[in-house]
């Protein structure tokens, strides 16, 4: 595993295959279509490709959608390699590359590494939603407490500042831009964490970095300019 990981994001399909519980499109959504699915379970299959999750609450068109054709989109991710994790008790659902084992596939799935930065705050992010799970309570998260979090990882004899500041904003920013930060209606700097967080951050990642940046934030020295 790299010490900072990799954000996943899905790049869309080509082609489909066919399905006994699906009739095509006799009419086609446009010139030259030979897709099978009607428009709104492509829509949802286009969600979970391009990530990071379609969920019941934030897709409430999507969902039921997402349900009743369940079968056919899983063999949709079959194809290329994908599987569908759906957790009907939470309400989310997400696509990831598929364990084959021995073997070798190609990877559909375009990678963004993530900093040192990136990953400390999606461990507190999710920290955050487990707590507010327990409480049976929204996951809520203000920007200052945020930046108060990722502040505890820079180093003592950090000469860049205004550096690192702004690498706290940029992470702050990518959460977002993957929609596992969502700003609140009439507060711009205050956010619910995506429920999605804790089934695509698994408990093995989460404990293998804890240990890693728990050893770092104890070392004066430690690297954070990632």
């Amino acid at each position: 595993m790299r010490a900072g990981g990799d954000v996943v994001f899905r790049e869309p399909p080509d082609g489909a295959p066919t399905d006994a519980g699906e009739a095509p499109n006799a009419a086609g959504l446009y010139p030259g279509d030979t897709g099978l699915l009607p428009e709104v379970a492509r829509r949802a299959l286009v969600q979970l490709l391009s990530g990071p999750s379609l969920e019941q609450r934030r897709h409430p068109r999507l969902w039921p959608v997402l349900l009743q054709h369940e079968t056919v989109i899983r063999s949709r991710l079959a194809d290329l390699f994908l599987e569908l994790i759906l957790d009907p008790d939470r309400g989310i659902a997400f696509s990831r590359q598929a364990d084959t084992g021995e073997l070798e596939t190609p990877i559909l799935l375009r990678r963004s590494p993530l900093t040192f930065i990136d990953s400390v705050l999606l461990l507190y992010l999710r920290q955050v939603l487990v707590e507010a799970e327990l409480r049976g309570q929204p996951a809520l998260v203000d920007r200052d407490e945020l930046a108060e979090q990722l502040r505890l990882y820079e180093s003592a004899d950090n000469t860049d500042r205004a550096g690192f500041e702004k690498r706290i904003n940029n992470a702050i920013e990518k959460a977002k831009k993957n929609s596992l930060l969502s700003a609140l209606k009439g507060n711009a700097d205050r956010f619910e964490v995506s429920a999605s967080l804790k089934l695509i951050f698994g408990p093995e990642e989460v404990e293998q970095l804890t240990a890693i940046y728990s050893a770092m934030a104890a070392e004066p020295g430690r690297e954070d300019a990632q």
